[in-house]
């Protein structure tokens, strides 16, 4: 196949460049070029999304089999690279993401049936956050691109290459060793995917042209917090031992859920949901997981090469990980508890 990527340089997106160029496909990719360099064999256009002669000059330049749009995050933006592309692809598949329906983690089983939350596909930015936006964009496409159309709702992605920062903060902070704070049950069954199967089962489902939508979140209870930290433990090498504080008292002590000790969400009536959503439809199609362990074995061999001070763990606007003195005061109150 023509496969153009919207986007393609970092984690997901490098996936499924990754996957589309090892089935023999000619991929184009369109992005800024300022997230990093595109993988050899690639056919790179640069170009800023939010800027219509940039579109118009990636839309005048080929025809393509297939579009896969990973770094769509504004409804008007997409809207825009549907109507271009329109005539010009047979195939428009977008990245969405879990987020995008409410009642995640809200309610347990979240899958394609539940409604998405309310965005017109025209908002702009200010209309609402990551995924009331996310939502606009998918209802972008399907308006607006004049042809089938793919939504792949991802779930919680981890795999080489990360740079959300949520495993390598964990095998960061765990390779150092001592006494590491660990939240909650580590019995607690969790839901992770890595996000080369998430880039294989969307290039497959983009080449046959599949439409509708598709929740890849993995196999469910694939792992438990205390298995994939184990896993960190492992892999590393170090002497750590992990510290379970459990979730009242890591709240008391105002530590951040899911941001300060990454992925970890306190169970409770609010959040029934948080690792139960189902994708029993793309794995009834295809979708194939490999084992965590795996994956946080991959990444660390890809993670301990780079020096620690390069390591991403987030963005300006969102950063992984507790600061070192608040986990020692936080290790300190729960050894002194009555």
């Amino acid at each position: 196949m023509r496969v153009l990527i919207i986007g393609g340089s970092v984690f997901l997106g490098r996936a499924i460049v990754a996957e589309a160029l090892s089935q023999g496909h000619e991929v184009t990719t369109f992005n800024r070029g300022v997230s990093g360099p595109g993988l050899p064999g690639v056919h790179a256009v640069h170009g800023d999304r939010e800027v219509p002669a940039d579109l118009d000059r990636l839309a005048g330049g080929g025809e393509w089999d297939v579009v896969i749009d990973v770094c769509g995050y504004t409804p008007a933006s997409v809207r825009e690279s549907a109507r271009r592309l329109s005539g010009r692809a047979g195939h428009y598949t977008f990245i969405s993401s879990i987020s995008a329906y409410p009642d995640f983690p809200g309610k347990p089983a979240v899958d394609e049936t539940f409604p998405r939350h309310e965005c017109p596909p025209d908002a702009d930015a200010d209309f609402g956050e990551y995924g009331v936006l996310k939502a606009g964009c998918e209802r972008a496409v399907e308006k607006y691109f004049d042809g089938p159309s793919l939504i792949v709702n991802p779930g919680l992605i981890i795999g080489p290459y990360e740079n959300v920062g949520r495993l390598p903060w964990w095998l960061t902070r765990i390779s150092k060793g001592g006494r590491v704070l660990a939240p909650g049950d580590p019995g607690l069954p969790i839901q992770l995917i890595d996000a080369r199967d998430i880039a294989a089962f969307t290039v497959d489902q983009a080449k046959k042209g599949t439409t509708g939508r598709f929740l890849t979140g993995g196999v469910p209870a694939n792992a438990t917090f205390g298995s994939w930290l184990a896993d960190c433990v492992r892999v590393t090498g170090s002497d750590a031992e992990l510290v379970w504080a459990d979730d009242r008292f890591l709240l008391d002590h105002d530590v951040e859920q899911w941001t300060e000790l990454p992925l970890w969400l306190a169970e409770g009536p609010e959040t029934p949901g948080g690792w139960t959503h189902s994708s029993a439809k793309a794995l009834a199609a295809g979708l194939t997981c490999r084992p965590v362990s795996e994956t946080v074995a991959d990444t660390w061999a890809w993670l301990k090469d780079i020096p620690e001070g390069e390591r991403s763990f987030g963005n300006r606007m969102l950063r992984h990980g507790i600061a070192p003195e608040k986990e020692a005061r936080i290790l300190a109150d729960w050894d002194a508890r009555a």
